[in-house]
């Protein structure tokens, strides 16, 4: 049983094992098994996360799989921050697993979701070490409020990229470059989730124009028979 606290089985532990617990994307599941419903396949942008979970089956089951989506990022942090130092660079690692994990979504196919929830976990867990967490909570606040940016892909690939950069250069100042690092890669991950998931605003438009294109023809037909029987 030794061999449990080895720095060795410490470190492959928290960091494989947060990224297998990211991997489990909770706002699928939750509404496959409970309801019956699938997200994924309901929602605009495809996307298997809370936000969704909160349009198509409501604030309560929203509110859990939000929960458990943070708490897949928070948990293997906070248990490393109990059994392994942080000025190693591997804790960038531990930090950057789960959120990774969530992004790659192995048990759905590759298919993730793009790591907001799983993001405010880890940084979460880290605030008694570090109020970098705040800066991210602050940006989305400031985007979304007082400096609204639309769509909302914009605005959040707009509040990782500033957070990656305040929060490297914060804790690089801070001689706390694992961290650093860690917060760089939870950044660099939730930026290219968003720029590869179109917004679901543009979907709808797409899907609105669409419709519109077939049912302009059926229009055009319909007012050239009304005036023939004229």
């Amino acid at each position: 049983m030794s061999f449990l606290r080895t720095p060795f089985f410490l470190w492959s532990f928290h960091i494989f094992g947060g990224f297998l617990l990211g991997s489990i994307l909770f706002s699928r599941m939750i509404p496959q098994l409970v309801m019956k419903k699938d997200i994924c396949a309901e929602s605009a942008d495809r996307n298997p996360g809370a936000s969704n979970v909160f349009a198509s089956c409501g604030i309560h089951w929203g509110f859990l799989c939000l929960a458990l989506d943070m708490l897949k990022g928070f948990l293997p942090v906070r248990s490393a921050l109990h059994w392994l130092p942080t000025d190693d660079l591997r804790f960038a690692a531990v930090m950057a697993a789960p959120v990774l994990g969530h992004a790659c979504g192995i048990f759905n196919r590759f298919h993730g979701g793009k790591c907001i929830a799983a993001s405010f976990g880890v940084m979460l867990a880290l605030l008694t070490e570090t109020p970098v967490g705040l800066f991210l909570a602050a940006l989305y606040i400031l985007f979304s409020t007082l400096v609204p940016v639309r769509p909302v892909t914009r605005r959040s690939v707009l509040t990782f990229t500033l957070f990656g950069l305040l929060s490297f250069f914060f804790l690089a100042y801070h001689s706390q470059m694992a961290m650093a690092i860690g917060s760089a890669a939870i950044s660099m991950t939730a930026v290219w989730k968003h720029l590869r998931a179109p917004d679901s605003t543009v979907k709808v438009k797409k899907a609105q124009a669409v419709q519109e294109a077939h049912e302009e023809p059926d229009a055009l037909k319909h007012n050239t028979r009304f005036s023939r029987n004229r």
